[in-house]
């Protein structure tokens, strides 16, 4: 995008795509009558697009446009780019992540499939995204051990390398109270990818656990210095120290150069940047985990150690900002949970009056996102989509309402799962139902 002035006019943002449209009325640029397209300049590395403007001074002069926002008329006549180092997104393609002071979220609305690209991965950070050099990067485990070592990243990379796709989830993902919201607003702090990385329990091999250890902090390089405390069952059946995502070395944001991760557990708990790890017979009652990532639940009790993300689904088509039309509707979304696989989705064309089964894609990964579909012919009338999960330890996702019984009235944001709903009025409109938690 560039500034382009006509006829002493000021246009930012311009594209070369306004000037393959057909004349509207809408261009200011068109309706100037004085700008034209010229052939696209093919010369060693660099293209670009000439066109002609008039100036102020009346006379026409050039001006040239950089060629990744020049888009032919016909694609066939004009030899495009050659091969380049690093792939690039379609102009006409922007899906983007929806950021505030310490998170962004994943656009799940614009997604195909279940893998999430790494760049769109959403991201919940307590201080910021720290610079590490992975020359300098070192893994400290100690604590209850018989041999406390210090791992460096090209010691992490010369273990066996263990990969396996899963979702990963922030236990406070859920907002609502308004109509207009995206399946991106409302959950979109969940996303997969495929990580790569050494188990945790080849390295504890390697230091020597001791008997009577059964838990282990687990502390990042960040300037909130993030610690967790782990069930040493957890490390040693899942945990992983990943250093790679999607077949690329792991995202600063995610991070790089190396994290836990823990596969269903609420994202807290795999901690990015890690630096430590150190083993104890208790937990060590950390500030994440007492005044923070608890929940509060019946009778003035707190639940503490609320590890397991519930099973949950999404449907993120069709949902808001979507208008339909009258007919056949493929419904899509996803489900997940981490307690193991999903073994059904239902939906419910009908504002939850009756349910039918949904269709599963495969292949479906233990605590991974699995797609669903239902075929759904619409006739105009006014209804309500639902979605609702169930996995294999037969955990059917709840209503608000069940949640609100379950935990009380003032149970915080973390670890809700409700059953979503969207609104579709009688123009096709489509409408998130806001849930109300009071």
């Amino acid at each position: 995008m560039q500034t382009i002035v006509v006829e002493g006019q000021k246009y930012d943002n311009f594209s070369m795509m306004e000037i393959n449209k057909e004349e509207t009325g809408d261009n200011p640029i068109q309706k100037s009558s004085t700008f034209t397209r010229r052939k696209l300049l093919l010369g060693g590395a660099a293209t670009a697009a000439v066109v002609l403007v008039k100036s102020s001074f009346g006379k026409m002069v050039q001006t040239a446009v950089p060629e990744n926002i020049y888009i032919p008329a016909d694609p066939t006549k004009i030899p495009g780019p050659p091969s380049g180092t690093l792939g690039t997104r379609s102009p006409f393609e922007n899906p983007l992540k929806k950021s505030s002071a310490t998170s962004s979220r994943t656009p799940l609305q614009d997604l195909y499939g279940t893998i999430t690209p790494a760049d769109l991965h959403y991201e919940r950070n307590h201080a910021g995204v720290p610079a590490i050099d992975p020359n300098k990067y070192e893994l400290l485990i100690h604590g209850m051990v018989e041999k406390p070592l210090v791992f460096t990243l090209a010691d992490l990379k010369r273990f066996p390398a263990f990969s396996r796709i899963c979702f990963l989830e922030c236990s406070g993902n859920f907002r609502t109270g308004k109509e207009e919201m995206t399946p991106q607003e409302i959950c979109g702090l969940t996303s997969q990818s495929e990580w790569t990385g050494v188990l945790l329990s080849t390295l504890f091999k390697e230091v020597g656990i001791k008997p009577k250890a059964s838990w282990f902090l687990a502390e990042g390089s960040d300037a909130a210095v993030m610690t967790r405390s782990i069930p040493l069952k957890k490390g040693l059946e899942e945990g992983m120290i990943v250093y790679a995502q999607n077949g690329e070395a792991i995202r600063p944001e995610q991070g790089y150069p190396a994290r836990l991760f823990l596969p269903g557990w609420e994202g807290n708990t795999s901690v990015k940047w890690i630096r430590r790890i150190e083993l104890s017979d208790q937990p060590f009652m950390t500030r994440e985990e007492t005044s923070k990532y608890t929940e509060t639940i019946k009778d003035g009790k707190v639940r503490q150690f609320s590890f397991d993300m519930d099973a949950r689904s999404i449907i993120t088509y069709p949902a808001y900002p979507v208008q339909v039309q009258k007919g056949w509707i493929e419904i899509r979304g996803i489900a997940w949970s981490g307690r193991g696989k999903i073994v059904k989705v239902e939906i419910s064309t009908d504002a939850g009056k009756s349910w039918l089964p949904a269709r599963l894609q495969g292949p479906i990964l233990d605590k991974a996102h699995t797609y669903f579909r239902h075929l759904w012919e619409w006739r105009g009338g006014e209804t309500e989509l639902l979605s609702r999960a169930i996995d294999e330890t037969g955990y059917t996702q709840p209503t608000m309402g069940q949640l609100i019984n379950a935990r009380g009235n003032d149970m915080g944001g973390y670890h809700l799962n409700p059953i979503t709903a969207w609104r579709i009025k009688r123009d096709g409109t489509v409408l998130f139902k806001p849930e109300n938690k009071s």
